[in-house]
């Protein structure tokens, strides 16, 4: 056996894991060093998430390359479900959570205070 066929099935691991660290790196680096706005880096990191994705499918689950593409597609389309039931579900907990820890003004601590015994 050829060193070269040997080892061609780990290049594609190899650069998988490469692209997907480079993806990763780049998504922390815009957002600790604040390169740019909200919405910008929202979309920047949104892109560098279907990215990585992408780079995922093809050289680590090598999709497109299966005899079953039935089994796959439903494999892939319950992964989907997952992740949209987790990501939805993350966000209405922290809008949640943002909504009910936001911090009172001082007429509402003031009211609050008035209402309490031993209060002003």
């Amino acid at each position: 056996m050829s060193e070269a066929k040997y080892y061609a099935p780990y290049r594609r691991y190899v650069a998988g894991f490469v692209g997907s660290l480079a993806c990763t790196i780049a998504a922390f680096l815009i957002v600790d060093r604040h390169m740019l706005n909200l919405w910008p880096s929202v979309w920047a990191i949104a892109g560098l998430a279907l990215l990585q994705f992408g780079l995922q499918l093809v050289l680590f689950l090598h999709v497109g390359e299966e005899l079953r593409p039935r089994w796959r597609l439903l494999a892939f389309s319950f992964m989907a479900l997952v992740v949209l039931i987790l990501v939805c579900g993350s966000i209405w907990i922290m809008y949640n959570l943002n909504y009910r820890m936001m911090a009172p003004s001082q007429q509402q601590i003031t009211s609050y205070m008035n209402t309490q015994d031993g209060g002003f």
